[in-house]
């Protein structure tokens, strides 16, 4: 039997016309059923953009050298973390590190964005993880702008170190880690100490600190008085306390104190050695004067051969009273001398360039 015959009959039954008429509307109405029937495609989500400040905490340098600006991590097809922003301080043997990222998620309906499929909340720990390292930090802060809040903060900061390293310290020294200069060193004043190999420093430096939560952060905690901060150059490093915060360093300007000082036992080269205008100087101040020296025999119990108990004077010894002007700061606790309280009791150490003395104060007056 042919397929077609002479008449245009398939099989010699259907009209090959009629037949592909049919097959038409089959195929018409078969789409129209997968239509109706097939579910609505997925719409396309919605992403945008926000700011986040995160706390690295503390990594060692070799991490710290890598990390850089424009640095990106995705966690899934959604989100992107880039660093916008880094902010190094030190804290210890290693380096505290704050992160300013743009974070890109799913926008949803209340307007909140979702990174990695959750919302960013304050305290929340971030991966971020790049071909070179791989970091877990927590978030300080989200919001606009892909910087930190930077400012820079003046401190007066007071430690005690060893006389090489404190000679070594000078204006314009920088604190640098991983190639950013993160402290900058002003002017300093030394004195003397107990010790004569150890001095006191006032150092004020120029600190590269960061807003978060109203506060002045500097190495992981807020810029206040009595703070503790740590910096370091390759010839010293400063374990500082803050003396003060703003303004400069401005020792023994404040006033002017008249303080009698005593030495007992006093050997009779050393009390010979002592005049009227000898001076300490710091920083280019005068910062201790002596203007009266009263000198005389220490005296001592003797007994006689006979049992008689004298009090005569010591044949070396000498007992030295000195009138000095010292510059001091005026504080609600009472003046301060070189960073310490001066009260009658205390001990005063003066470096007077051929003599240091250690001296205990009997009476300060205005």
């Amino acid at each position: 039997m042919e397929l077609i015959d002479d008449d245009g009959d398939l099989f010699g039954v259907v009209n090959v016309v009629d037949a592909l008429v049919v097959l038409l509307v089959l195929a018409v109405g078969v789409a129209g059923i997968a239509l109706v029937f097939s579910d609505d495609p997925a719409p396309e989500p919605d992403i945008d953009t926000t700011y986040a400040t995160l706390d690295m905490g503390t990594q060692p340098t070799y991490i710290v050298e890598a990390i850089n600006e424009g640095d990106t991590y995705s966690p899934n097809d959604l989100s992107t973390m880039t660093v916008t922003d880094v902010h190094l301080t030190p804290r210890g043997d290693d380096i505290g590190v704050t992160l300013r990222v743009e974070l890109q998620g799913e926008l949803g309906n209340d307007g909140s964005i979702a990174y990695g499929g959750a919302p960013l909340r304050l305290g929340r720990s971030l991966t971020l993880a790049t071909s070179r390292y791989e970091l877990n930090g927590r978030i300080r802060g989200v919001g606009e702008g892909d910087a930190l809040e930077r400012e820079e903060t003046t401190v007066v900061l007071r430690d005690t170190l060893a006389t090489a390293d404190a000679e070594d310290i000078s204006p314009g020294d920088e604190v640098r880690l991983a190639g950013r200069t993160v402290a900058t060193i002003g002017n300093v004043t030394q004195f003397a100490t107990n010790d004569p190999d150890r001095r006191r420093v006032f150092v004020a430096a120029t600190l590269q600190t960061h807003r978060q939560g109203g506060d002045r952060r500097f190495g992981g905690s807020p810029v206040r008085r009595g703070q503790g901060v740590q910096l370091s150059t390759a010839d010293y490093t400063i374990n500082g306390q803050i003396e003060r915060v703003g303004g400069q360093l401005q020792l023994g300007s404040a006033s002017t104190r008249t303080v009698t000082l005593r030495m007992d036992d006093v050997r009779d080269d050393m009390a010979d050695a002592l005049e009227p205008g000898m001076a300490e100087e710091a920083g280019g101040d005068t910062v201790a004067r002596v203007t009266e020296v009263d000198t005389r025999p220490s005296l001592i119990i003797a007994t006689g051969d006979n049992g008689t108990v004298n009090v005569v004077d010591h044949p070396i010894d000498r007992e030295v009273t000195l009138t000095t002007e010292l510059q001091v700061r005026e504080t609600v606790s009472g003046p301060r001398f070189k960073g310490d309280p001066l009260r009658q009791g205390e001990t005063v150490t003066l470096d007077l360039g051929t003599v240091t003395v250690r001296a205990t104060v009997v009476n300060v007056s205005g």
